[in-house]
């Protein structure tokens, strides 16, 4: 009788402690992570409005491996939101498009004072670089949705 009890609080013990380490990882790493973007051309301090990189590969790449890093956890898999963010696929790249992107990398998105974009633009505070972004925008064009 006495092993039994032991086994029970041990099952016990061990599931608790299963739930609650799926809990603290199931979030992954939401710390902003690198962005190689050697190779692509230099942008300067100013912001652009339109993005220089539209159709070009090593943009597209870069912009690709930083979008599942840094992106997707929010807006999606292949920029397929999950419904609080808006469907990447469906934006139209124009000049108001890029400068829609250009304002939410440049000053986020706060509702309520709930921050839902923070700063991403190294030039406003975030971590991340002219070149980093508009690679990252430039990938999301070829995720556009035909019509």
């Amino acid at each position: 009788m006495k092993n039994r009890k032991y086994l029970s609080i041990t099952v016990l013990l061990a599931c608790l402690m299963s739930f609650f380490s799926i809990q603290v990882f199931a979030h992954g790493d939401v710390a902003p992570q690198p962005i190689n973007i050697d190779g692509l051309e230099d942008l300067g301090d100013e912001w652009l409005e339109r993005n220089p990189y539209s159709g070009n590969e090593t943009a597209i790449k870069v912009g690709e491996a930083a979008y599942g890093q840094n992106c997707a956890r929010c807006h999606g898999l292949g920029g397929i939101s999950g419904g609080i963010n808006p469907d990447l696929r469906k934006m139209k790249h124009d000049a108001e498009d890029d400068a829609w992107f250009v304002m939410r990398v440049r000053k986020g998105a706060v509702r309520n004072g709930i921050t839902y974009m923070p700063v991403f633009a190294e030039t406003d505070g975030g971590p991340f670089s002219q070149e980093a972004l508009w690679a990252i925008w430039a990938w999301i064009e070829t995720i556009a949705i035909k019509k």
